[in-house]
């Protein structure tokens, strides 16, 4: 007999049953996983789960929204039902040994009806004067990463008192130092959202926006495309073409990695005269001053590793990351440690990869610090090899499917294989040769080439830069 009930001091999942004490018992879900402490045995025991834990040597918080399988050896979940309970930083609910767990938003905003409530208290609240404050938003609250947080950083050491508030989907996304995390659809997400003087996203603003009379957007987009977007797109529709304009006159500013990303996106988006900041991108500043030893260290790769880093763009036909790679043989046959890292489209729907020497990193925070403690990266047509190349390190194109990706999904601005700083490769024998290879002598022109025209502003102080200009423009105030 086992009995289930939730710790709304720990928080934690409390399971008990009579008999011999179980030897393991764990939660596990498609991002995260915890083990628990098992006391007692004999006549009873005790499985206490908790619903937080530390990721990659990171601070120890709730656990991901999502679904996690409850297993305790020998024991039997599937007649145990707990309603939903909001434990302060997660909600809860046990239904035939799933766990589900989500945002800890109240249950009278977790509704349509309690979301219109708060988006019509948005919409019509005063014009009162704006707060000395920041919205920063980064893949729709998936993370706090990217572009917005390197301007975070920049933006804390220059001017300390601008409140900074984060836009996350569940208090499982760590924040920097000093921010404020707000729950997507809670009365301080509206509220913040209506009253700081910027807002810093990089990508579309979700739900309803009404400016307010001072409030400025900064569009820092996430990367130089090679894949058409928005209005270049092959059979674009027309609504989304409305929404696509739409979207961007709520932008003030847009920031450009380089010259050749300005003129797509502001054609792409329809922007006419509103100002492009091309100042590279304050994401790869760390990329020019970072230390990959101390990231290795948080992922457990000892200095000595060859790493690889795979990070694939998504597909507009699968929700998942592709599986064109046997993963594992290709960290056995290239004697690498492989860092899977999914886009993040990719994170919600998909699995980590499990594998000798295989690590998947879609969850890991900043892509950025991915590329800093990589040896070499494969992708296919992601934007990530525009950053990457500032690295100076070796890039290989693993792109079987090249011909129906820029024939019928997305289509490219330029010809990949005309330009490509490294192989571009079909099979996965064809990769592992590259990689054992590791030539990088017919590329070094081309690699020349494409770091003058895409990564000429990438000196490590784009952070510094685009600050410099908020402060001056008076986005926000010293």
């Amino acid at each position: 007999m086992t009995e289930a009930r939730f710790d709304a001091a720990a928080p934690a999942l409390v399971v008990t049953g009579t008999g011999a004490r179980p030897a393991r018992a764990r939660l596990d879900g498609p991002r995260a996983g915890v083990d628990a402490r098992v006391t007692g045995g004999g006549r009873t025991w005790r499985a206490v789960f908790p619903l937080q834990a530390s990721r990659w040597s990171g601070p120890v918080l709730p656990l991901p929204t999502g679904e996690y399988r409850v297993h305790i050896d020998g024991a039997d979940l599937a007649s145990v039902r707990l309603p939903d309970t909001l434990l302060g930083t997660v909600r809860a609910a046990l239904d035939d040994g799933i766990l589900r767990i989500a945002a800890p938003l109240d249950s009278a905003y977790d509704s349509w009806e309690g979301q219109a409530a708060l988006e019509r208290r948005y919409a019509n609240r005063p014009s009162d004067r704006l707060e000395n404050a920041v919205f920063f938003e980064s893949f729709y609250g998936r993370n706090a990463s990217d572009n917005p947080y390197a301007i975070d950083r920049e933006l804390a050491r220059r001017a300390p008192q601008t409140a900074r508030y984060w836009s996350v989907v569940d208090l499982s996304v760590a924040v920097p130092d000093g921010a404020i995390p707000i729950i997507e659809g809670s009365p301080e997400w509206w509220r913040a959202r209506g009253t700081a003087r910027l807002l810093v996203v990089n990508d579309w603003l979700r739900r309803r926006f009404e400016r307010r009379r001072g409030q400025r957007v900064v569009q820092t987009w996430h990367g130089t495309p090679l894949k058409r977007l928005a209005l270049h797109r092959p059979g674009f529709a027309p609504r989304r073409a409305v929404a696509a304009i739409r979207e961007a006159r709520r932008w003030d500013v847009l920031l450009a990695q380089n010259p050749y990303a300005a003129g797509v996106l502001g054609g792409a988006y329809a922007l006419g005269r509103r100002p492009i900041w091309v100042e590279g991108y304050p994401r790869n500043d760390v990329l020019v001053t970072g230390d990959g030893a101390q990231v290795r260290a948080r992922l457990g790769i000892a200095a000595h590793e060859r790493v690889l880093l795979y990070a694939p763009t998504w597909r507009d036909d699968r929700e998942q990351i592709v599986d064109f790679l046997d993963l594992e043989a290709l960290a056995a046959d290239t004697g690498t440690v492989v860092l899977v890292r999914g886009h993040s489209r990719t994170l919600l729907p998909g699995r980590d990869a499990v594998g000798a020497r295989v690590r998947d990193v879609t969850a890991f925070p900043d892509t950025a610090l991915l590329m800093l403690a990589a040896d070499a990266l494969i992708t296919d047509y992601s934007s990530v090899m525009f950053d990457f190349s500032v690295t100076g390190r070796p890039i290989y194109f693993h792109v079987p499917d090249m011909a129906h990706y820029r024939g019928e999904l997305r289509g490219f601005y330029f010809d990949l294989a005309a330009r490509a700083p490294g192989p571009l490769v079909r099979t996965q024998s064809e990769l592992v040769a590259a990689v054992l290879a590791d030539d990088p002598a017919p590329y070094a022109e081309r690699y020349a080439a494409w770091r003058e025209r895409f990564n000429a502003r990438e000196d490590g102080h784009a952070a510094e830069r685009v600050v410099a200009r908020l402060l001056d423009q008076g986005f926000v105030e010293l």
